[in-house]
């Protein structure tokens, strides 16, 4: 769904709220997303040539403190992205390229502002402020400030919506003749050389992306119609305004020359409509994107369904449902995006929970991109039946894993769907708390990585009855830069173990466990033994009554499971085992595994 900033439509829901407030609100949107079974958000983080994020180029957003240019005390990107992971819910930031204000008058802008000290750049229209498209170092300035968010935080996803130039106002004329005497050299009319001009933006900016970081997806979400039939018979047998005419948004080729990864039309209309016909245009994209390997999205109107004023078809329960089940005559239409997160919020006329019922009762995995190999089946190291459910481990390489649950034999059509879908998580540990006492399931586990490439599945692991408490966990949960990488040695325990030099400083690689309950418990580690590593590595445990050390000698007794003792620790999620760089001793200091079973 769409999480959309400006004028706070949804997030912040007003201005001048407290760090805490926001981030809870934030919170409360990501969870309904998951309630939902949705796989994704898409976050407005520059609403108006201003930033959701500290960045050297444009002022503060006023949509967070109600004042343009003030700090909210916090990085909101990072956090939305950090709580987004966390959810396993893919983050898009959606950015506008040109809307400078939600007024004409720039006076209202922060003085610092790039539209304030560069006045040449803009222009008034429709009540609005603008960029000028025309201006090449306009372009060079808005990729830049949308790059600046692309390289410094872990985004999956850039996203643009339907405002190029302005929607056409009544009586008023885009004030750019000027521009294009100044830059239209090679171009008959004005109005191929506007089309030129938001051209390169797209073609430019995806270009950026993906050399940036690859994996990024680049997607726009243009108005519904590229053109109508009786204007050109490449486009649809509808009626209404055309975005090629009247924006400059040629974006059936931005489809065809390949410049973005997927396209999201807002078609928000209703089936049978005259003008544009939800079911007409949906053909119709399709058969854009069918020869390309351009994704289809669909941009869905939450916000009509149930609403006053609308067409009598948006009072009726199943129209967004029914929406989903003309995609499904479609197989290039890849999943759909909600306008907005409020509207799914209100489910107005129960229409939202209609189409989940219908169409979203599992869970999906967000559809593969680009090229390049899946990564290898994880292992599962354990599956236990407790009181709270079968808890799941395993190792692997992937970014985020697929668990399925079987009651039977695995046949080769049990994962070719979501039937037996239960999860999609991050990390590599879930605790299966749906599952049905007095059943016996098998797991099994693929790995995706951040193209969502899906690995084969692992080997099926049945859920015994719960023993002892024990965790196994496979390599330090945090490590700073300082700790390398390796699989040199083939006592590691898994695919590698980090090493580091000695130095007296504190910067400890930690193995992190979630202790049910407070006791004691055995503490084994793993390491590869080598000659050439550390005599004397500390490892710190973080035992109830304060911290204990004992130094272990790496250089022998590698390749299996050393007791380090019996340790009282308290119950929570926290740092265990730290391996400390700061040792009188020679060599490396390794941080492989570390076991913990309550006694």
């Amino acid at each position: 769904m769409w999480i959309a900033s400006v004028v706070n439509i949804d997030w912040p829901s007003q201005t001048g709220l407290s760090a805490a407030a926001q981030q809870a609100e934030y919170r409360s949107w990501l969870d309904l997303a998951v309630s939902k079974k949705m796989n994704a958000v898409v976050v407005q983080i520059r609403p108006t040539a201003d930033a959701f994020w500290p960045n050297a180029l444009e002022p503060w957003s006023q949509y967070l403190t109600g004042t343009q240019g003030v700090s909210p005390g916090y990085d909101p990107l990072a956090f939305m992205v950090n709580e987004a992971h966390a959810r396993n819910l893919e983050f898009h930031a959606w950015f506008n390229p040109y809307r400078i204000a939600m007024t004409e008058d720039a006076s209202t802008l922060v003085s610092s502002h790039p539209a304030r000290q560069n006045p040449s750049w803009r222009f008034p229209y429709g009540g609005k402020l603008y960029y000028n498209p025309g201006i090449p170092a306009v372009r060079d300035f808005v990729e830049d400030a949308m790059m600046d968010a692309v390289t410094r935080y872990d985004i999956d996803g850039v996203h643009w919506d339907d405002y190029f130039y302005p929607y056409p106002a009544a009586g008023e004329s885009i004030p750019d003749s000027a521009t294009f005497a100044q830059y239209g050299a090679g171009f008959s009319n004005i109005h191929d050389w506007r089309r030129n001009n938001v051209d390169l933006l797209v073609q430019e900016m995806g270009q950026r992306i993906h050399a940036a970081k690859p994996w990024v997806k680049f997607g726009v979400s243009p108005f519904g119609i590229w053109r109508n039939a009786s204007t050109d018979p490449n486009g649809s047998a509808t009626t209404g305004l055309q975005s090629y005419d009247a924006i400059y948004a040629d974006s059936r080729k931005w489809v065809q020359q390949g410049w973005i990864d997927y396209i999201t039309p807002q078609i928000y209309w209703h089936i049978g409509f005259a003008t544009a016909d939800y079911t007409e245009l949906v053909r119709w994209w399709s058969t854009v994107v069918a020869p390309t390997n351009v994704q289809l999205y669909v941009g869905q109107a939450a916000y009509r369904a149930g609403a006053s004023g609308q067409d009598p078809a948006w009072q009726n329960t199943t129209e967004l449902s029914d929406h989903l089940t003309v995609n499904r005559g479609y197989l290039e239409v890849k999943g759909d995006i909600y306008f907005s997160a409020k509207d799914v919020r209100d489910n107005r006329i129960n229409s939202i929970s209609t189409l989940v019922n219908a169409h979203y009762t599992k869970p999906a995995l967000v559809p593969a991109h680009g090229s390049g190999s899946a990564p290898a089946a994880p292992v599962i190291t354990s599956a236990v039946r407790g009181a709270n459910g079968v808890s799941l481990t395993w190792t692997g390489s992937g970014t985020e894993y697929a668990i399925y649950r079987l009651t039977a034999p695995a046949g080769e059509c049990s994962f070719v769907d979501a039937a037996n879908l239960i999860k999609t998580v991050r990390g590599t540990s879930y605790t299966d708390t749906t599952a049905a006492v007095g059943t016996t399931y098998t797991y099994y586990i693929s790995a995706l990585n951040r193209y969502h490439k899906e690995s084969p599945v692992s080997a099926g692991r049945t859920e015994v009855p719960a023993g002892p408490f024990q965790v196994i966990i496979d390599g330090p949960t945090t490590a700073s830069s300082n700790w390398g990488s390796s699989s040199f040695s083939s006592q590691r325990y898994g695919a590698d173990y980090r090493f580091a030099n000695p130095a007296s400083v504190s910067d400890a690689a930690w193995f992190r466990a979630n202790i049910p309950a407070a006791g004691n418990y055995k503490i084994e580690i793993w390491y590869p033994a080598n000659s050439g590593y550390n005599n004397l590595t500390p490892h710190i445990i973080a035992a109830s009554g304060g911290n204990q050390t004992i130094n272990v000698n790496q250089r022998v007794n590698g390749g299996a499971w050393r007791n380090l003792g019996t340790f009282s620790l308290t119950a929570g999620d926290h740092n265990i085992v730290g391996v400390s760089r700061w040792t009188t001793g020679t060599g490396y200091v390794i941080a492989d595994a570390v076991r913990i079973t309550k006694v």
